[in-house]
């Protein structure tokens, strides 16, 4: 089944807790976090501390998205603050392997982000230790981005590297999704679907989730 990660990033930040409950009530699989530093991209966002506070408004696993630099000095702190799954940059992680080591002996799911520039051979000798692999079809840093259309072809040799480790690896989708997108990307290989603008800018929460959950089953 497709999951559906709503990200923070376009919620209303003043009905935090009452938006995220909506999201959990209409079905969301994961509440995607993204977090910025304003060096590896322009935006900042947050940090642990608002983690935590998601973590005290749901039961729903935490997707968490270090569009850091040097996301090792923080991996404990957002593990901590209850992340269910911790997503680095390749681009930022010369040693990726031992990042990835040390996310998983934190207990987080270990995951890997490619930026839309980012060639999926950089990450094929890392395949084998991790549990997720987002591919980005916007640049990083700000939310209501069009989609990248050419990056379906990035999906699609990512779901056959995916398929030829023989491992169940989460294959998770960010930028430009909604209902429009939401199809191509999932005929592409995609299990995982973030999407910010197009749930919490809705009518309704309920009404944006329903529209993203249709357009991948219909």
């Amino acid at each position: 089944m497709i999951k559906i990660a709503p990200s923070l990033l376009a919620a209303d930040f003043s009905l935090l807790g009452k938006q995220i409950a909506e999201a959990e009530q209409a079905g969301a699989d994961w509440i995607h976090l993204d977090v910025m530093d304003g060096h590896f991209v322009p935006n900042i966002t947050f940090g642990p501390p608002l983690v935590s506070v998601v973590r005290k408004c749901t039961k729903l696993p935490l997707d968490v998205h270090l569009m850091i630099e040097e996301p090792d000095r923080l991996l404990t702190s957002f593990r901590s603050a209850g992340a269910d799954i911790i997503t680095v940059h390749q681009e930022t992680c010369p040693h990726l392997y031992r990042t990835i080591q040390s996310i998983k002996e934190s207990g987080s799911k270990a995951g890997v982000a490619l930026n839309p520039s980012t060639p999926v051979s950089l990450i094929q000798e890392i395949v084998d230790e991790i549990d997720l692999i987002l591919i980005m079809t916007v640049e990083p840093g700000f939310g209501g981005q069009h989609f990248i259309s050419h990056m379906l072809r990035k999906i699609r040799e990512t779901r056959d590297l995916i398929d030829q480790s023989k491992r169940d690896i989460f294959l998770e989708v960010d930028g430009g999704i909604d209902k429009q997108t939401a199809r191509s990307v999932v005929d592409a290989g995609a299990t995982v679907l973030v999407a910010g603008t197009s749930v919490f800018r809705a009518k309704t929460i309920a009404t944006g989730l329903s529209a993203l959950r249709s357009a991948v089953t219909e």
